[in-house]
């Protein structure tokens, strides 16, 4: 298994750390943030093909701040990928 740390910047979230087996995420932690929809996040995204959280969490914004921590939580996979991130 894999550890990929990502700092995030304009939200609150200050580590994202992915724990990534082949194309799956296996496991996330998300450190400061909304801790309930973080949980919430969580518990529905472990498991989940790389691709798919992408696909379901890039784009999702906070009190217009056009970014969120779902959204972060996208631009970490795609930097683990190697995919350019906004």
């Amino acid at each position: 298994m894999i550890e990929f740390n990502y700092k995030p910047k304009g939200v609150c979230s200050t580590n994202i750390k992915l724990m990534i087996e082949g194309d799956t995420l296996k496991d996330i932690e998300v450190t400061n943030g909304c801790e309930g929809n973080l949980k919430g996040i969580r518990s529905l995204v472990k498991g989940m093909k790389l691709k798919d959280v992408v696909d379901k969490l890039e784009g999702i914004d906070c009190h217009g701040r056009g970014t969120s921590c779902p959204d972060k939580i996208a631009s970490a996979i795609k930097e683990y990928l190697g995919v350019s991130v906004k």
